[in-house]
């Protein structure tokens, strides 16, 4: 299955996190790009910077856990935001992550390129869509978390490969494996089973599911040509007007929450720029020094400490029903990954293959 989302860098290599939850694991390597110059990668192999390779493997490791890990705990900030409205949260994340990304941009010094994005259509273009469709992730997220639905918010995040899947097949015309189409079918039986749990349509689950994997597909097409800092500002500048104008009225009517509940609310919100950034920049140096698939694997992280934050501390209900219903899911995804080592152990005993043909042949 091919890449669908792309990435780039701040001062190291940096990937976008919709390359990884936007997609299904695969064994190529995410399309990288630097700003304002920066670390190169190590290319998966040898030495980098002087260390063993298994200290890079180590290293990338430990940034891919605190990643995933704080995206996984991102419920408790929002918890501890109460009572701020989902609206609230996410209007201040878009301001605040706009002022830290044009501080980044300063430090960087990457003013030109993000000048040459904004002008430039094919680029400007797609991440204003993918502004409109991140907007609402983050929105129904938020919103989902706030009203105690965060066991389904870890639903969206777990079945968002298998919508990757099915934009291959129905955008992208690929031709799906065994293993893929029946985790497809798996897949569709667990909305099913899990639509007569809640009586109704996990929406707030598909809702994110498709916002990301469209996001991700989105951001495909820009490709290599915007970095991860320049990609996040643009979508930050698409959408701080209407979140700056969402901020003023909640304030004039009473509704804002930034000013009302004492310094340490004020700081919490402030902070929602700086907590969007640290685990792009986590993502980054993990997927600098990690093989695609080792990321596909812990991409699987966050929506397991979701929902195990959604049962131990908000204490959310699991019925039998959904019990069932997330175990097809995860059985749904037990299969992609069996299918992603599987082609991924093929490809490199092919290269393998390749590599001592040609060396004969030399």
């Amino acid at each position: 299955m091919r890449n669908i989302a792309g990435g780039g860098g701040v001062g190291v290599i940096v990937s976008t996190p919709d390359q990884i939850a936007a997609n299904p694991p695969s064994s190529n390597q995410p399309t990288t790009a630097t700003v304002g110059g920066g670390v190169g990668g190590t290319g998966g192999s040898g030495k980098a910077g002087g260390k063993p390779m298994r200290s890079e493997s180590t290293a990338g490791i430990l940034f891919g856990i605190g990643a995933y890990g704080l995206w996984g705990l991102l419920p408790l900030y929002f918890f501890v935001l109460m009572p701020a409205s989902a609206i609230e949260i996410v209007a201040n994340r878009i301001v605040w992550s706009l002022i830290f990304c044009a501080l980044l941009i300063t430090i960087t010094r990457a003013w030109r390129v993000f000048g040459a994005a904004v002008k430039d259509r094919t680029v400007f273009g797609p991440l204003a869509l993918a502004a409109v469709l991140i907007a609402i992730n983050w929105l129904t997220y938020t919103f989902g978390v706030t009203t105690g639905h965060a066991v389904e918010t870890s639903l969206g995040y777990f079945i968002n490969p298998l919508v990757s899947v099915l934009l291959g097949v129905f955008v992208l015309k690929e031709k799906l494996r065994p293993l893929q189409w029946a985790a497809v079918g798996i897949g569709f039986v667990a909305v099913g089973v899990l639509t007569f749990s809640y009586g109704q349509l996990p929406w707030i689950a598909l809702i994110l599911a498709f916002s990301f994997g469209l996001y991700g597909f989105v951001k495909k097409r820009v490709g290599p040509k915007v970095d991860a800092l320049t990609s996040l500002s643009v979508e930050t500048v698409v959408l701080a007007p209407l979140a700056g104008i969402t901020m003023v009225v909640l304030g004039v009517t009473g509704a804002a929450t930034l000013t009302t509940q004492g310094a340490g609310h004020f700081w919490l919100l402030v902070a929602s720029g700086v907590i969007t950034a640290v685990p792009l920049l986590f993502f980054g140096a993990s997927a600098r020094r990690l093989p695609m698939t080792t990321i596909g694997l812990l991409q699987y992280f966050a929506p397991v400490l979701q929902f195990i934050v959604a049962l131990t501390v908000f204490h959310e209900t699991m019925t039998t029903a959904r019990w069932i219903g997330f175990c097809v899911v995860w059985l749904a995804l037990v299969l992609l990954t069996v299918d992603m080592l599987r082609t991924t152990r093929k490809n490199s005993v092919m290269k393998k293959q390749a590599r001592r043909e040609a060396t004969a042949a030399a």
